[in-house]
């Protein structure tokens, strides 16, 4: 495999967008990521686009990316649409990366793009509610909610009705077992929360941009118990660009401003029980640190996937960052914040900057390229030298369907 370098990248603000089109705001990130780059569609080799709900919410569902990118005449050669859920976009990297790296071609592009909001209820009960994926998850809580149906909710804590999410449930749920494990507490993952939340008041692109503290959050309404309404990612719409090249094809662009792709590892979820500690994210992880030749205490800055509050909490220690029922305490000591031991979801996370389902993935690079450069201003991580982003989709048996695992480094 050739090196593969990150050159251009380039997100809309993420947030409610109602008059806006998947693909019109595909073309917004793909056009900053092309001026980012210095490059002009002529250059693109070959083309990833990453999305999850246009069927559903927009009646489009075959040749998303074709349609959306051709007005700025991105075309000619591989164009591969791509469903991996939430991990769609950093599916999409995943394979940018091995087209460059096999010497296919010198420049890719990965997209990721997502209308999740509509005033239609019927087409956001059919994005959402696909038959298998609800399958899946109600198999799961028969399976394990028993063991932690001792973990329950303070006196005076109410659980609205109306707030029911089923995917929600899940992660309560495992939240719930991580508390009975471990001894995590509820104020250990409203501080994941309101970590986020304070991060993205530095994030002109995010979706929301308000602090909250602790009580704050605590005192919010529950969706699924232990997490509050802050604790859970939002629907959101927006869109990311990554364009990549191969070393000799540097030249041509910003290089001075380039960013090495270390390693991008996905990986698909297995039939495992829940004690079995091999998890997609492990494997990924270990793996991304083996072909990078570093390991987690190289680890900078770091982007997962807190679709939940608990998410954040698992993912890291799932990536080795932190010890197993570590995340928590590491996290209340605020070792995971901006000037800590090592600040995690600087951009404010899916919790916070918004989580627009097949997007998501890109504009985590898209954040941690931003502090490789030295350019995330008031959150700027100083020093960041290498940069770790984790993401996940789906969920089948006891965890995420997809999982894809990035390293970068800067040159």
């Amino acid at each position: 495999m050739r090196e593969v370098f990150i050159i251009g990248v380039g997100m809309t603000p993420f947030g409610v967008h109602a008059q806006r089109s998947t693909g019109d705001m595909a073309r917004e990130a793909v056009t900053k990521a092309l001026e980012d780059a210095g490059a002009t569609a002529a250059d693109v080799g070959a083309t990833f686009y990453a999305n999850t709900a246009a069927g559903a919410i927009e009646g489009q569902y075959g040749m998303k990316g074709q349609h959306a990118l051709r007005p700025l005449r991105i075309e000619g050669g591989p164009f591969v649409n791509v469903e991996n859920a939430c991990a769609g976009s950093s599916t999409s990297l995943n394979l940018a990366v091995t087209q460059v790296g096999s010497g296919m071609v010198d420049v890719a592009l990965a997209v990721g793009s997502e209308k999740l909001n509509t005033e239609d209820r019927v087409k956001r009960a059919s994005a959402f509610g696909q038959p298998q994926d609800v399958d899946a998850m109600k198999v799961f809580l028969d399976a394990y909610a028993g063991a932690a149906a001792d973990i329950t909710p303070p006196p005076g804590v109410e659980i609205d009705p109306k707030m029911f999410s089923l995917f929600m449930e899940g992660y309560a749920l495992q939240a719930k077992l991580h508390m009975k494990k471990y001894g995590t507490t509820w104020q250990q993952i409203a501080s994941v929360s309101a970590k986020n939340h304070h991060h993205s008041t530095m994030n002109p692109l995010a979706q929301f941009q308000k602090d909250f503290t602790v009580e704050q959050i605590l005192a919010a309404k529950v969706i699924a118990w232990p997490l509050t309404m802050p604790m859970c990612a939002p629907i959101s719409d927006g869109a990311a660009a990554v364009l990549v090249c191969s070393k000799d094809a540097l030249p041509r662009f910003a290089a001075n401003r380039a960013v090495k792709i270390l390693a991008c590892v996905l990986v698909s979820g297995t039939a495992r029980k829940l004690d079995d500690p091999n998890s997609g994210i492990r494997r990924a992880s270990s793996k991304a640190y083996e072909l990078a030749g570093v390991g987690p205490k190289d680890i900078d800055v770091v982007e997962v996937h807190d679709a939940s509050a608990y998410a954040e909490i698992n993912q890291i220690e799932q990536c080795g960052l932190v010890a197993p029922g570590e995340g928590g305490p590491a996290t209340q000591r605020g070792d995971t914040k901006l000037g800590g031991k090592l600040p995690v979801n600087p951009s404010g996370g899916l919790e916070s900057r918004g989580h627009p389902v097949a997007a998501t993935g890109a504009a985590q690079v898209y954040e941690l390229v931003l502090h490789l450069r030295g350019e995330a201003d008031k959150r700027q991580v100083a020093g960041a030298k290498i940069a770790l982003a984790s993401t996940s989709g789906g969920f089948i048996g006891v965890e995420d369907a997809a999982t894809c695992v990035t390293l970068l480094g800067k040159l």
